[in-house]
C-alpha cells in the first residue's frame, strides 16, 4: 500500500509583491492556539491586510485573518488577534534596527505548514513602491502574458 503525501497547505499574500520591493525574507514560527491550527488546515486564512511590528523586544503580527473553527466551542479563537512571532534574538535585533533607521516595513508574505506539520510564516523586510514602479510592474506582467500567448500560438 503506497503512502499518499499530505495536502500542501500554503497561503500567499500576492498583493505584497505588487505593493512593495522585497529586500530580505526570513522564516518565523508563529504562536497559535489549537482551534487556529485546525482552521488553517481547513484553509480559512487571509494575509492581505496583515503587518508586523515590534512591541518591546518581541515581534508581533497583526491583522492576519484566521477564520473561526466550525467545530470549536466557547474556547474558539478571535479571528484577527495579534500573534507573536518566534525568531532568534539576533535576527530580531537586526530587523528592528533596519526598521528604525531606514523606515522599512515588515509584512507577512507566506503562511504554510512544513513537512513536519508545523505552521511557519515567511516574513519580508520591504520598502514601499512608488506609483511609477507599480505601473512598470503591470507593464512587465502584460508584456510577459502577451509573449506567452504568442509562443503558445506557434
Amino acid at each position: 500500500m503506497a503512502k499518499h503525501s499530505p495536502k500542501k497547505i500554503e497561503f500567499v499574500n500576492r498583493k505584497a509583491k505588487y505593493e512593495y520591493h522585497f529586500l530580505e525574507t526570513v522564516e518565523a514560527g508563529i504562536k497559535l492556539t489549537g482551534t487556529e491550527i485546525k482552521s488553517i488546515r481547513n484553509g480559512h486564512v487571509n494575509l492581505r491586510d496583515a503587518y508586523c511590528l515590534f512591541l518591546g523586544e518581541e515581534m508581533w503580527c497583526r491583522s492576519i485573518f484566521i477564520g473561526e473553527y466550525k467545530q470549536g466551542n466557547v474556547h474558539n479563537h478571535e479571528e484577527r488577534r495579534p500573534r507573536k512571532l518566534l525568531l532568534k534574538r539576533q535576527e530580531l535585533n537586526k530587523w528592528q534596527k533596519k526598521v528604525k533607521e531606514k523606515g522599512y516595513t515588515i509584512v507577512p508574505y507566506r503562511l504554510y505548514l512544513n513537512e513536519r506539520g508545523i505552521c511557519k510564516l515567511e516574513i519580508a523586510l520591504v520598502q514601499g513602491k512608488k506609483v511609477h514602479d507599480k505601473r512598470d510592474s503591470i507593464k512587465a506582467k502584460d508584456n510577459k502574458r502577451a509573449l506567452d500567448r504568442a509562443l503558445k500560438n506557434l
